[in-house]
Formats: C-alpha cells, sequence, structure tokens
C-alpha cells in the first residue's frame, strides 16, 4: 500500500464540488494507520471528505497542529462523523489565543483560538492525548512535540499573543506540530502553519529520526506573515535540504508561493483542497 496525503480543507479550491475556507486539514493514509491531521474551521471537512471519498471512520486519531480556529473549527463535525477517537496535541492547543488586527481606527485583540471549551468537546468525544516530545504515533509515524528555536531568521508573527497575568506577550507556540512520515522515497512532511519556523522543523525532525533524504513537505509555511528577510533566507535553507516536492498553501501567501515557484521549480506545487500527494 502507498503511503498518500490528500488535502480536505484549504483555502483554494480548483475542482468543482469542493469547498474552500480559511484553514488546513489532511487526510493521511499509511500502510498501517489512517490519520486527520487538522479540522479546518468545520464548513468544509466533512463534504469535502464525502466529495474525495475519504472516509473519517477509518481515521485512527487525529492529530491537532496548533490551537488556532481554522485548524481546529472542525472538531465537532470530525466528532460527529467518527464517534470518539483520540487527539493528539500540545496542551497548549486549549488555551485562548488572539491575533492583534485593525478594528476601526486602532488595533483590538481578536480572539482566534479553539471554539469551544474542553468539557464541551470532550463531552462530544475527543479523548485528548497529550504530547510534549518528539514521539512516534505509528509504525513510520511522527510527531514533533515542542520544537526548538534555534533559527535566528525565523522570527515569527508579533501580532499573535496571549494573555497572561494580565499581560499581552507573544504567542510562543510551543503547541505548533508537525507529523513526519517515513515514507520508501524518504520523509514526507505535513506542516499546519510553520508558526515554529519551517527550517526549525525540518531540522528537528531530521536530527530526531536520523533520516535527512527528505521527499516532500506539504502545508502552511506562514511566509505570507513574515518579514522579507525571514523567506530570503528560508529559501537559502529550503535548497541545503534537497527537498524534491515543496507542496505548500493556506498561510504561505501568494507573493511567497510566487516566488517558491520560480525558485524550485518543477519541485513546487501549490495544494488547493483534493491535491493528493501519493509516495509508493
Amino acid at each position: 500500500m502507498s503511503w498518500k496525503v490528500t488535502v480536505l480543507c484549504e483555502n483554494t479550491v480548483t475542482m468543482p464540488g469542493l469547498l474552500g475556507e480559511h484553514g488546513f486539514s489532511a487526510y493521511v493514509e499509511t500502510p498501517e494507520t489512517t490519520l486527520l491531521f487538522d479540522t479546518g474551521q468545520g464548513f468544509g471537512l466533512v463534504p469535502n471528505t464525502l466529495c474525495l471519498k475519504k472516509d473519517l471512520q477509518k481515521v485512527s486519531a487525529l492529530v491537532l497542529s496548533h490551537g488556532h480556529y481554522d485548524h481546529t473549527g472542525g472538531l465537532l463535525a470530525f466528532l460527529g462523523v467518527r464517534g470518539p477517537c483520540e487527539v493528539v496535541a500540545h496542551p497548549q492547543v486549549l488555551e485562548e489565543r488572539f491575533r492583534w488586527m485593525p478594528v476601526g481606527p486602532e488595533e483590538k485583540p481578536i480572539s482566534i483560538g479553539l471554539p469551544w471549551r474542553e468539557a464541551y468537546v470532550v463531552s462530544r468525544g475527543a479523548r485528548f492525548r497529550w504530547v510534549e516530545s518528539f514521539e512516534e504515533l505509528a509504525p513510520g509515524v511522527w510527531v514533533t512535540g515542542v520544537v526548538p528555536r534555534r533559527t535566528d531568521f525565523e522570527t515569527g508573527d508579533p501580532k499573535f499573543a496571549v494573555l497572561r497575568d494580565g499581560a499581552w506577550v507573544p504567542d510562543p507556540f510551543l503547541d505548533d506540530y508537525s507529523i513526519a512520515l517515513n515514507t520508501p522515497e524518504g520523509l514526507v512532511v505535513v506542516l499546519g502553519c510553520a508558526h515554529a519556523g519551517i527550517i526549525n522543523i525540518l531540522e528537528h525532525i531530521t536530527e530526531k529520526t536520523g533520516i535527512d533524504r527528505i521527499h516532500a513537505v506539504l502545508g502552511g509555511t506562514h511566509l505570507g506573515f513574515s518579514a522579507r528577510e525571514q523567506l530570503e533566507r528560508t529559501i537559502e535553507a529550503l535548497k541545503r535540504f534537497k527537498v524534491k516536492t515543496l507542496a505548500v498553501c493556506h498561510c504561505t501567501g501568494q507573493l511567497p508561493a510566487a516566488r517558491l515557484a520560480v525558485e524550485f521549480g518543477a519541485g513546487f506545487a501549490f495544494a488547493p483542497v483534493g491535491f493528493v500527494l501519493e509516495v509508493g
């Protein structure tokens, strides 16, 4: 059996019958298991799954990349189809999150976290399993756990914030998780938003697995919200990894995606709803 990642939720669609929304979700099939990575906002998950003929009842575990609404909002829709299910995440995925956004003449912190309290989603079947370290979830499938911040150029977006002791502080995104698949062609890395920095993530995964061959990277890179210097240095670092396929989407942004397309040529792909990455 092949290894397959199918994008279920994303900002854009290119095929009739599918729904686009600001968010991300991927259906991950391996020879041993089936996982769901994120849920999108909740508008497109179930309709797109039906259209793409992916069975949510086969999902053995849901992995949440971080606690923003556009990655967790479909949790109840998923549980409504799947029934009770293990949800792998960092404990801070439940923390209230904010982003400073224009509201009239000034900026205000707008809540963008998981739309429901823990007790409610647990009552609907979420079986949270808190993971903070690099861990193998199934044969050849790893979740990153907390990603060390080692690069000096992946500084993140200062507009994301949390309240700590009554004061606004930058969101540390300790819950920013990705997954890695050990396929016959090399690692396939699936990102949520890469708030930890795509290079930090790739370095962490290659160090923990001892595998330096990266076949593909798929998902959001958040380069659409980052400084120009971060984009330039990210491109330099990505080339050193010799990634065969770079399939970006969601928070990557149109201009950074266009630049990546130029830099990586045939190795670049855009990953809208319905995009399939298959290995083996």
